[in-house]
């Protein structure tokens, strides 16, 4: 297929879909709590994404069946909602995407369950950070490799299993576009990053190994050993060579009284939340 440029008019109707999913993380944050069930968080997603203009991104398609890929603990993506409730020192992974103006938004964070272990906790921040080391190195002239060494020298100097077959992609008009973008790799290795490129990258971390194994559902991908598995999605742009993230966690941060400015390095104009 080869990677289809973005106009920057094209960018900013992305941007527009990449915060109705960033808004919905928002909206959902509080409500990640003991005894829910991640059925009634998908159907919250669902309504809140049609009530702001956009379609659930997810829902039908490739045939899933819903709205949020949901994955708890050792499930490291493409959970389908279930009606087992939520438990204290739990962790869920809420991966979301919206389609307005013919475009698609696609991001995902992590959510702790009420307190959850200094151990899982790690995870959690690791896998975050690493999210922005990879950005850093997404810009032109870099490779696909640049990032992907980026983000797996961070993870494994943690000690920390990074997912392969799993991979970051391409995004616009299609959930899925060139390039794959991995979260390993060898640096000056791949495709060269040009002006107007849209990609999603989404660090998959692994409290232990990086293997995984799929469920009968055909859909859920577990770690082999059971462990936790953490992920972190940002929908990032290059604009003017640079960096610039089209989704925020902000929405997340302000609904939990969280004070960041992780993302404010990668933003020509800062968010007013």
């Amino acid at each position: 297929m080869g990677i289809i440029v973005k106009t920057r008019e094209e960018i900013e109707l992305m941007r527009e879909s990449a915060l109705i999913v960033s808004k919905t993380l928002g909206m959902l944050a509080p409500e990640v709590k003991p005894g829910v069930t991640t059925l009634q968080l998908d159907k919250l997603a669902e309504e809140f994404i049609r009530d702001h203009g956009a379609i659930p991104g997810f829902l039908g398609l490739y045939d899933f069946p819903n709205t949020l890929c949901m994955s708890p603990n050792a499930q490291v993506v493409h959970g389908i909602p279930n009606d087992k409730p939520l438990e204290e020192g739990d962790i869920i992974s809420i991966d979301c995407g919206a389609v307005k103006n013919d475009f698609y938004g696609d991001h995902a964070y992590t959510f702790p369950v009420g307190e959850v272990s200094p151990e899982v906790e790690r995870l959690l921040k690791v896998t975050k950070e690493s999210l922005y080391v990879g950005i850093a190195q997404f810009k032109v002239n870099n490779r696909i490799g640049d990032v992907g060494y980026a983000i797996q020298k961070f993870t494994e100097d943690a000690g920390y299993g990074v997912v392969r077959e799993l991979v970051g992609h391409g995004l616009g008009r299609k959930m899925h576009e060139d390039p794959e973008m991995p979260n390993y790799g060898r640096r000056g290795k791949g495709k060269k990053f040009i002006e107007g490129m849209v990609v999603a990258i989404e660090p998959m971390t692994n409290m232990g190994t990086h293997r995984i194994k799929q469920l009968q559902d055909g859909w859920t991908i577990l770690t082999a050993d059971g462990k936790p598995s953490a992920h972190f999605e940002h929908d990032v742009a290059i604009i003017d060579g640079k960096p610039e993230i089209l989704s925020t966690f902000k929405y997340i941060y302000q609904a939990l009284g969280i004070e960041s400015d992780e993302e404010d390095a990668f933003r020509q104009e800062l968010l007013a939340v």
